[in-house]
């Protein structure tokens, strides 16, 4: 039986893994097939949509990610990471891109796993 908790961490790293393809500029057929609605997982996930989240501050948005069970948090800040990171290079939004870069810096702290495209992400961010 799935738990709330569990399928929330199953949308988030959906989520994560769909984001990361349209980063690489490789989105898979059966992404565009299913028409992920980001908007309507966002809702699931945090119970409001990007816009609201975008909104909150990095200190907001990270309060209500340590309010996660601890083990959970680096699939939290890796999702924000790309779904800051995604949408600030669309809409050429350096706020987005320093939440991204902020995200990205935790979800290396958390997890401890050597992620160099996401490394190389940061740097790119940093150099703006």
């Amino acid at each position: 039986m799935i738990t709330d908790k569990e399928f929330t961490l199953r949308l988030i790293r959906q989520l994560s893994q769909a984001l990361e393809k349209l980063i690489l500029d490789k989105p898979e057929e059966s992404l565009m097939q299913k028409e992920l609605d980001f908007d309507s997982l966002m809702k699931d996930i945090f119970k409001f949509d990007f816009k609201e989240l975008s909104s909150k501050s990095k200190e907001e948005i990270i309060t209500i990610v340590n309010e996660r069970q601890e083990r959970d948090r680096k699939d939290y800040y890796e999702m924000l990471g790309n779904l800051f990171y995604y949408n600030g290079k669309v809409l050429n939004n350096n706020d987005f891109l320093d939440k991204a870069k902020t995200f990205y810096e935790l979800y290396l702290q958390t997890s401890g796993i050597f992620a160099l495209p996401i490394i190389n992400r940061i740097n790119e961010i940093a150099k703006k």
